[in-house]
């Protein structure tokens, strides 16, 4: 019974999720430099509705709001696979580099190759994303530390900064390039073209689906990699399967809307406090928190230097820094416990 009650009260906070999401929605449908009435929207979206009202709600707010429902949704999964598969509650794509190895290909693709094709863009963004990966735990491994929490945070740390310093390099030598890219490198969802999501959107669907079949192995890799083994987890073939899913959801992420930092960090972790219980539901939970997390910076975005907008990137890390912080220091002291 108690097992029930857990469920229940899991499938309960996911429902809470979902109508939340649907309020955040709604607000940024509504809310901006100008203020729409319900009406108004209701007339642009579901009727077709002519006249310059309609035409912003359905042609600005309305991609910047899918944008980020689907880019928030994609980073919380990743980063709560990365969170699974290492043990590391401080893992996620910001802070181990696999954003920036996806916004180093992008920029390298377009200056130095002159690459403009958005799906090449997208294509460059993931494998970008799954060489920084690649690189952060072949970096952890090769120093004897298997995936220790602290060495795998601090590779990923280094890595990092080290690719951030590329991509600087590059957008200094190449003017025209820093130009184009300056605001999507800050990461955000408004003036995103749509054809970058409808080309990135079925394969974040279809990483998604590949979580689910592997959620009772990851409940199992949560504890130690003997238990997990002992009850016929293939420990290597999981985690790296995790890894790339989500390297590749970080990866298209990126190529939507610029790498937009923390909320694979925050996202697990508020989804971990609302109780759901197991991977089958803390997927779902995940991804709700993520796009609830992507829709409510926007709408601040639009609101903190108004008239002007500022970088969702920036309005997250307002939120990302402190939550970071508080879990650096929750960490050390669990540590000084031992």
């Amino acid at each position: 019974m108690p097992g029930h009650d857990r469920d229940a009260h899991g499938a309960l906070a996911i429902a809470g999720l979902v109508i939340g999401l649907a309020l955040l929605v709604l607000a940024s449908l509504h809310l901006g430099l100008r203020h729409y009435a319900p009406w108004q929207v209701f007339d642009a979206v579901l009727r077709d509705g002519q006249g310059t009202d309609a035409l912003i709600i359905r042609t600005l707010r309305l991609p910047r709001t899918v944008n980020a429902l689907a880019v928030g949704a994609a980073l919380a999964v990743s980063g709560l696979l990365m969170q699974s598969v290492t043990r590391n509650p401080l893992a996620a794509p910001g802070v181990l580099g696999v954003n920036a190895g996806a916004a180093l290909a992008v920029v390298l693709g377009l200056s130095a190759f002159g690459i403009a094709s958005l799906s090449a863009l997208a294509g460059l963004a993931a494998l970008g994303a799954m060489a920084a990966t690649a690189l952060v735990f072949g970096i952890t491994l090769s120093a004897g530390a298997s995936f220790s929490p602290v060495h795998v945070l601090l590779a990923g740390v280094t890595v990092a900064a080290l690719l951030a310093s590329f991509t600087q390099i590059l957008l200094v030598t190449d003017e025209s390039t820093m130009e184009s890219l300056l605001f999507w490198l800050a990461g955000g969802f408004a003036d995103r073209p749509l054809i970058l999501l409808a080309i990135a959107a079925p394969f974040i669907a279809i990483a998604f689906l590949a979580v689910m079949p592997m959620t009772r192995a990851l409940d199992a890799l949560m504890t130690d990699d003997a238990s997990a083994q002992a009850l016929g987890v293939p420990i290597v073939r999981i985690r790296l399967t995790a890894l790339g899913l989500a390297a590749i959801l970080a990866g298209l992420s990126v190529s939507v809307a610029g790498p937009v930092a923390f909320i694979g960090l925050i996202a697990p972790h508020i989804a971990r406090r609302l109780g759901v219980r197991g991977h089958a539901q803390f997927v779902p939970a995940a991804a709700l928190v993520g796009a609830m997390l992507a829709v409510a910076a926007d709408i601040l975005a639009r609101y903190v230097v108004s008239p002007g907008e500022a970088p969702v990137g920036a309005v997250l890390a307002l939120i990302g820094v402190p939550v970071l912080i508080a879990l650096l220091r929750s960490r050390r002291m669990g540590l000084q416990r031992r």
